[in-house]
């Protein structure tokens, strides 16, 4: 069967799919259960005839939502935080994967940007940090101790000050997907550049591996934290500008919804973040060299784990138990 008559066969089934799925309809478990049946079936013949098509990826997100709505007494029994880390996030990640990607392509095509902009005027840097930050950090780089600006204020001030701060940051971000994205864009355009100029003065000074080792203790998960907040940003303009089958009220619930959560999954990574650096990063030039190769290898590899690899595992522990339970 072409898939145009296979859409046109099942279209109407699937929208009723997704009535039930949304809190549109009042169907019961048995019910819910027997359209899932047929949902299943229906996702195992897109899957062996149009392996790569945007039906099959269709049914896929259709299958994991109603399988957690038949399952929910069973979730309700479990402890909440737990799930709400465990899987409702890792499936919300790997749903919306995609915008992972675009955020990650922004940040790092910005963060060239940044590099060139130093590279090439003088005066870049300064325009970004100011001129007492870049004068202070030229002092202490001629002392021997590129990062030591990390000890001008007390560790808790630091440790508290720095997370608020980065908290709120990622808050902004996030939110200002409701101006269509265009707030997250520029955001990560100053930030990620930021990043850039910043590493790449360094890199003038001739002290950029000093530098790697202190900075990106805390950010590894800072930096990553904050491109996974500019993903929901633009999660929530999607569902705003781009509503699909849905009204732009009920594309703006769902986008709202899921992208919440995911930001949400970051505040743990970003309070980390405030605590490496206002205790530890600046003790980063006394540190061993092993130790700061480890604190930044497992910070990096654990939240790129929970984020990016973790989601994949779940869909498919997820998809198999509910091919199993049909």
């Amino acid at each position: 069967m072409r898939e145009v008559a296979f859409i046109k066969q099942n279209k109407e089934k699937w929208l009723e799919f997704e009535q039930a799925i949304f809190g549109k309809s009042t169907k019961n478990p048995d019910e819910l259960a027997n359209l899932y049946i047929h949902l299943v079936n229906d996702l195992s013949y897109a899957q062996t005839f149009y392996p790569k098509s945007k039906t099959t990826v269709y049914l896929n997100y259709l299958a994991s939502n109603i399988y957690q709505k038949i399952y929910k007494t069973k979730r309700l029994e479990k402890n909440k935080i737990s799930y709400f880390f465990k899987q409702e996030v890792p499936l919300l990640c790997y749903q919306y994967r995609s915008y992972f990607l675009f955020a990650f392509v922004l940040f790092f095509a910005f963060l060239f940007i940044g590099i060139i902009s130093t590279k090439y005027d003088e005066t870049y840097a300064r325009s970004f940090f100011g001129d007492e930050y870049v004068n202070t950090t030229l002092e202490n780089i001629k002392k021997g101790n590129p990062v030591a600006i990390y000890k001008s204020s007390g560790e808790i001030s630091s440790f508290l000050g720095i997370t608020i701060n980065n908290i709120k940051v990622g808050a902004k971000m996030y939110i200002s997907g409701l101006t269509g994205g265009i707030l997250t864009f520029y955001m990560l355009l100053q930030n990620s550049s930021m990043v850039g100029c910043f590493q790449y003065f360094f890199y003038q000074q001739g002290v950029l591996w000093q530098s790697i080792k202190g900075i990106w203790l805390h950010g590894s998960m800072e930096i990553f934290s904050m491109i996974i907040e500019a993903a929901c940003g633009f999660i929530l303009a999607a569902s705003l500008f781009f509503p699909k089958t849905y009204s732009r009220t009920d594309s703006l619930k769902i986008g709202f919804g899921d992208s919440i959560k995911i930001y949400i999954a970051t505040i743990p990574f970003t309070i980390a973040a405030g605590f490496i650096e206002g205790f530890i990063t600046r003790w980063s030039k006394e540190m061993p060299l092993i130790m700061n190769i480890f604190i930044i290898a497992v910070t990096l590899s654990g939240i790129s784990y929970y984020f990016l690899l973790y989601p994949k595992r779940v869909f498919q522990k997820v998809y198999k138990n509910s091919i199993h339970a049909s």
